[in-house]
């Protein structure tokens, strides 16, 4: 499995509409494409100077699945948010590889 992690800041002004728009519209989106099983949010629980900060995480079944979403999907999605959020973020993203996972 593969985990695609984008850590995002976000203006606390915005936050809450960033937010709902996230939940209702972004992450169904991304979800649609097929190619993640699983996401979550998660806020980072840390003193911050400006903003508010989490972290979105998906899951792919594989390195293929992620990478076609990169290919086919992640420009235009991630064009969308920055139209929509322009000077209001800051993101990275990264990817880990799940080695061992327990179900309980």
């Amino acid at each position: 499995m593969i985990m695609y992690n984008v850590t995002i800041n976000v203006d606390e002004s915005i936050h809450e509409e960033w937010l709902r728009w996230m939940k209702e519209v972004h992450i169904p989106d991304v979800m649609a494409t097929g190619m993640f099983t699983e996401n979550r949010i998660c806020r980072i629980e840390a003193f911050e100077q400006g903003g508010i900060s989490f972290a979105i995480q998906y899951i792919a079944p594989d390195r293929e699945h992620y990478d076609r979403y990169q290919e086919e999907f992640a420009p235009k999605l991630q064009k969308e948010h920055t139209a929509r959020y322009q000077g209001k973020f800051a993101a990275f993203r990264t990817t880990l590889e799940v080695i061992h996972q327990v179900r309980q």
